[in-house]
């Protein structure tokens, strides 16, 4: 819509107007006000981006191509509405908005005068359009065509006009169809087809008269209120310019006081940086000056210059009292100089090392230099905060920390090499008002930096201190636990939500131990995962108890699981785990076959690398490494590899070859006391942490 600038009288042009010449009905508004008005009446828009689209007249048929558009932006919240399947089609015209348009357009041609279509020459200016006849006609014309006690009395008439479209709202998903009912519940004219077996079926509709009177009312009724409270308008608005006065003129005050407080800044800056300059400039002279002195001394020695010439001059006298007279003094002095040249020694050293101005501590200070009601930098939550191929980012503020409004999140890719002297691109989420968001669409086995700021009142905090995080090397594999499938309830304890598993050393187990007669080896509770995997690279993570006993953790097909869960198992022989280290069928004498399962073992605060495995972290001089808080798993089933990893740091614990012939699950094995707690992320598919 035009704003108040272009805004023209509604009441000028309206049929009870003065019926004389139009040129003297209305005044001539400017054709640039006229045409920003029929562009806005006639939804010319042009939108960027996926949504870009136009509708160029006001009279567009239903018929007539127009492009295919689903969404469109609200111009009054700004969000997208799904427009269906028929896109713009499914939208009313605006009648009523055109009338006003269409008058406006008469101000434009009042200077125009539009003809009778009836007169006999000479024609007449018209004074009236019949909306029905289709035609402009003079007074005279317009009576004989239109006489009283006749049904062309009753014809609709209005200012003269070129424009005759007929003023029916037809429905726009029956478009034979008139609408004459109104949608309670949808708030929008429908016809009677609608109601029948249309969209609005089960709705609640009222008559289109009764819809008019209702509606008609409530508008008046907000009119005429906001006409009562002109004056308190008015007055707000006084108050408002009042503000607006003050907010420049503090504004300018704040500029000048803080321009004033940065120029004192330089004054001392600059003195610094003189007296600094200064006194480096005073320690170069004087250590010049010494060692040009000592230069000068040592090129005495020289031979035919200086002391040495002087010397060989002496040796010339031959009266023996002048000799000895002289060559005392000069004895000294040339055993002065040969001490010196024995012992060596620089009059200063050349190092200003002393003079090395360290100005971090400064720039730091400078970089976080704010107004006193700026809140202080919030801090990355690292132990809340998890990055998969979404990040989930908390912060916390300062106990003493001003209010906030709102935060941003700002992250970028790091690089493998990064141009130091190019400053980095940020990028920057929504505002957030809370002390969390979720960073969406972070590419795999990637570097990420992350920083928090806070804003009050239009101004901006000093960032917090970046953090990094590596996201994974794979799309990540959601999954719950399956409580069908190899899951014992006797000693697997499995939580309501299916994300945690714990093995419990109950009853059951000492009697399994009691039977045993050679050793105490029991065998795995296994327990895996409800989705399988049958191609593609997939990543998941989990966290094991620090206090576990033993849990195996990895993967394993379908085939093996089945000859796990369902082969007769003798529990009092060592001999029955396919990974105990007893049989040929150990993970370490069998690490260079395929096999159709991988399991790492941790337990006890450790995670144990198989014998004669080759670690991607390096040679390792021993199998045993500290447990990592949360564990990661990379399954590339084409390629036939499973990875392990550090996930919180993303570094590779341990790779091998697995045998994926048939669908991989991922598979879990406890003994004693333990428990397995699969990340939030895994469990949810997507982060609903908000």
């Amino acid at each position: 819509m035009p704003n108040h600038d272009d805004s023209l009288s509604t009441d000028a042009g309206s049929e009870s107007s003065n019926p004389g010449s139009p040129r003297a009905r209305v005044p001539s508004p400017s054709m640039e006000k006229l045409e920003r008005l029929v562009r806005s009446a006639s939804l010319r828009r042009s939108f960027g981006g996926r949504g870009r689209w136009s509708i160029s007249s006001p009279g567009w048929r239903r018929s007539s191509v127009t492009p295919r558009v689903t969404t469109f932006p609200c111009p009054g919240c700004q969000h997208d509405i799904d427009l269906g399947e028929r896109g713009i089609s499914m939208l009313f015209r605006n009648f009523t908005l055109e009338s006003i348009v269409e008058r406006y357009r008469q101000a434009a041609r009042a200077a125009v005068a539009i003809m009778c279509n009836v007169c006999k020459p000479p024609v007449q200016e018209a004074t009236k359009s019949c909306m029905d006849c289709k035609a402009s006609f003079c007074n005279e014309c317009f009576k004989m065509n239109h006489p009283w006690g006749t049904p062309k009395a009753q014809h609709e008439y209005v200012g003269p006009t070129t424009n005759f479209r007929p003023k029916v709202l037809m429905c726009p998903e029956h478009e034979m169809e008139k609408v004459n009912m109104y949608c309670e519940v949808c708030r929008r004219p429908v016809c009677h087809l609608c109601k029948l077996g249309g969209s609005h079926a089960n709705h609640r509709v009222t008559s289109m008269s009764s819809a008019y009177k209702i509606l008609k009312e409530k508008l008046s009724k907000s009119i005429h209120y906001l006409i009562s409270k002109e004056d308190q308008v008015r007055t707000q608005i006084s108050e408002l310019d009042v503000l607006i006065h003050h907010t420049e003129e503090n504004g300018q005050l704040a500029e000048r006081r803080a321009n004033e407080h940065f120029e004192h800044l330089f004054e001392t800056l600059q003195e610094r940086k003189t007296e600094m300059l200064r006194s480096i400039q005073q320690s170069r002279n004087l250590r010049v000056e010494r060692l040009r002195t000592q230069v000068e001394e040592y090129q005495g020695m020289l031979e035919n210059s200086g002391l040495v010439g002087y010397a060989q001059e002496v040796l010339k006298e031959t009266d023996q009292s002048c000799f000895v007279q002289t060559a005392k003094l000069l004895h000294v002095r040339i055993q002065k100089a040969t001490e010196s040249l024995k012992t060596f020694q620089p009059a200063a050293t050349p190092s200003f090392e002393e003079f090395v101005l360290d100005t971090s501590k400064e720039e730091i200070l400078l970089k976080e230099l704010s107004f006193s009601g700026v809140p202080e930098p919030p801090v990355i939550d690292l132990s809340r905060c998890c990055v998969y191929n979404e990040g989930l980012i908390h912060w916390r503020l300062s106990e003493d920390s001003l209010p906030t409004d709102h935060h941003i999140v700002e992250f970028r890719k790091l690089g493998a090499e990064e141009d130091e002297e190019e400053e980095p691109c940020w990028s920057a989420t929504e505002r957030v008002y809370g002390c969390s968001t979720v960073v969406s669409d972070l590419s795999s086995d990637s570097r990420y930096a992350f920083r928090v700021k806070s804003c009050r009142n239009g101004v901006f905090s000093p960032c917090s201190p970046e953090v990094t995080f590596h996201t994974p090397p794979a799309p990540v594999f959601g999954f719950l636990f399956n409580e069908k499938c190899g899951f014992s309830a006797e000693r697997l304890q499995l939580s309501q939500r299916r994300d945690s598993v714990e093995s419990v050393a109950g009853m059951s187990f000492l009697l399994a131990a009691e039977r045993v007669q050679t050793g105490s080896y029991i065998c795995l509770d296994y327990i895996i995962g409800d989705t399988g995997i049958s191609h593609g690279r997939h990543y998941w993570a989990f966290r094991v108890q620090p206090n576990s006993y033993m849990v195996k953790v990895g993967v394993a097909s379908d085939s093996k699981l089945t000859e796990w869960f369902h082969n007769p198992r003798d529990t009092s022989s060592p001999r029955y785990d396919h990974d105990s280290g007893h049989d040929s069928g150990s993970e370490d004498t069998c690490f260079e076959v395929s096999q159709p399962f991988t399991l790492v073992t941790v337990g006890m605060g450790r995670l144990f690398i198989p014998k004669a495995s080759v670690s991607a972290a390096g040679d390792h001089s021993s199998r045993v490494l500290p447990m990592p808080q949360r564990i990661g798993v990379c399954l590339d089933y084409d390629a036939g590899r499973v990875f392990f990893y550090d996930a919180d740091t993303m570094r590779l614990l341990y790779e091998r070859q697995v045998d994926c012939s048939g669908t991989m699950y991922p598979a879990f094995g406890l003994l004693g006391g333990g428990a397995v707690h699969l990340e939030e992320f895994i469990t949810a598919k997507r982060l609903s942490y908000l």
